[in-house]
């Protein structure tokens, strides 16, 4: 008996109806043509200093006990777009936040933050706090962006504002690899920081 497929022809899918489909990630990225590989990845770490991330560091731990991130705007305001735009003024690179793109009826909708440098850099937000569908909508948007790219390999993170996890595509081979490892706020910013200024700068890893 052959297996029911989950997506239909004639049906239009946007990013974000991926999140809301009850299938594991490995199946939905399936029917896009990809693998999906969990493991420890080896993301690429610039060696420069990015004091200010410390200051960052300093403020996050003096407000984040009066602060309620019950909500996704204030995890946004507070913890993903301080660290986003100090992360463009190391960089000087392109931000675009709420960028469209459609490649076709399955692959459309608009990326939450999207940075270009030498390379690019794709960030979301996990809706409702989910981590695990937030990284198969991840997962989705950066077939999309690969579909439009000439690079091979593309990175992206899923973020619920205090937790962030990585993922890396590599077109040739058609597999999306998770990161097992996740990145804590504000205990690991700076790390954090090191990664996200590597990936767009192209530090060899």
């Amino acid at each position: 008996m052959s297996k029911t497929k989950i997506l239909q022809e004639g049906q239009s899918y946007t990013f974000r109806s991926y999140f809301e489909l009850s299938y594991e990630a490995d199946e939905i990225l399936a029917e896009l043509n990809y693998s999906l590989v969990k493991s420890r990845l080896s993301l690429p770490k610039t060696t420069k200093k990015l004091e200010s991330l410390s200051e960052i560091q300093n403020k996050l731990d003096d407000i984040l006990p009066f602060v309620s991130l019950s909500n996704e705007t204030a995890r946004r305001e507070i913890l993903v777009s301080p660290i986003l735009l100090e992360i463009v003024h190391y960089c000087h690179c392109q931000l675009r936040i709420e960028y469209y793109l459609k490649v076709n009826d399955w692959l459309k909708g608009s990326l939450d933050y999207l940075l270009r440098s030498t390379n690019n850099l794709l960030v979301i937000e996990a809706k409702n706090d989910d981590l695990t569908r937030g990284f198969t909508q991840l997962a989705v948007e950066l077939i999309a962006l690969a579909e439009v790219e000439e690079n091979n390999i593309f990175y992206g993170a899923v973020t619920m504002g205090d937790v962030w996890r990585f993922g890396k595509l590599n077109k040739a081979e058609k597999q999306i690899t998770q990161d097992i490892n996740l990145f804590k706020i504000p205990d690991d910013i700076k790390d954090l920081g090191a990664v996200l200024v590597g990936i767009l700068e192209g530090v060899e890893n």
